[in-house]
């Protein structure tokens, strides 16, 4: 029995609805999965109707955006009260911030003498936070760059030339953020280096001492190597080890159910996150249902 505790719909960057995520997770033969979309809670409802329709476990979570010398820290928050004003508040924050970097990425792109239109990558990216990938794929559709990869590779990437920073939470207020939410925080994929070589072990103790609960050791695109040294990371300061596919459909070569997480971890988690207020606005009861 396991969950996939990593996956993104069409609310972030995925490409698939979260019903449809959830039952792709039912073909895999998962016991349930986690909706982790980017700075958003918006697909919690749908996603947990659908596990409750196909008889899996529904784990709700988010992927928080956080930064450390201008890289990405990325942290995974479960079972927070997407009520909570200052986590709200933070995602919408940085909702707002990703549209204004999209603005400045697409005038840079300008400069460069790549046409980009700012309407058609707000429209690739729909009701979803406006991110890099809206804006690669809106270039590959109007032939400036071949595929997607050329397009970080050539402009997009942390430090190219079509590259703007954002602003963003500090690592560990972050992980405080997700705590007073009621959630319990986990440090996503550590070890993709490339592009988070800001993440160590100095950092992973900051984060235990802000109130981290694990740390995704085995993530999809971590090797074996990768996988045992944050695994016993983890295990040297008391921490869970989670794991996760990173789905994001037909954007990403990960497979949902890739990489999973025993639900027994996850129970865990959820203990970990006791006393968090798990309502849901509109529902019936003011109980969600996980």
């Amino acid at each position: 029995m396991s969950i996939d505790l990593h996956t993104h719909s069409t609310r972030s960057d995925g490409t698939t609805t979260p019903a449809a995520t959830v039952a792709l997770a039912a073909e895999a033969g998962l016991s349930g999965v986690a909706l982790t979309d980017h700075d958003t809670t918006a697909g919690w409802h749908e996603a947990a109707q659908a596990c409750a329709d196909h008889g899996l476990r529904f784990v709700p979570g988010v992927e928080l955006s956080t930064e450390l010398a201008e890289r990405s820290v990325h942290l995974l928050g479960y079972f927070v009260d997407p009520a909570d004003p200052a986590l709200a508040e933070e995602c919408d924050r940085l909702r707002n911030e990703r549209r204004r970097r999209a603005e400045a990425i697409v005038a840079r792109l300008a400069a460069l003498g790549v046409d980009v239109a700012f309407a058609d990558v707000a429209a690739r990216a729909g009701e979803a936070p406006i991110g890099r990938p809206h804006i690669a794929a809106v270039m590959v559709a109007t032939g400036a760059v071949p595929d997607v990869a050329t397009a970080f590779d050539a402009y997009l990437a942390d430090g190219g030339p079509a590259y703007v920073p954002k602003h963003a939470l500090s690592p560990e207020r972050g992980v405080a953020l997700l705590t007073a939410a009621g959630g319990a925080a986990v440090l996503a994929h550590p070890g993709l280096s490339t592009r988070d070589a800001a993440v160590d072990t100095d950092l992973l103790d900051r984060l235990v001492d802000a109130g981290l609960a694990g740390v995704e050791a085995d993530h999809v695109g971590h090797d074996d190597a990768t996988r045992a040294f944050w695994r016993d990371a983890a295990a040297r300061r008391g921490l869970l080890v989670t794991g996760g596919s990173d789905f994001h459909g037909a954007r990403k070569d990960a497979r949902l159910g890739q990489s999973t997480t025993p639900d027994m971890v996850v129970d865990a988690l959820a203990e970990r996150a006791a006393g968090a207020t798990r309502a849901v606005a509109g529902s019936a009861t003011g109980t969600a249902p996980w």
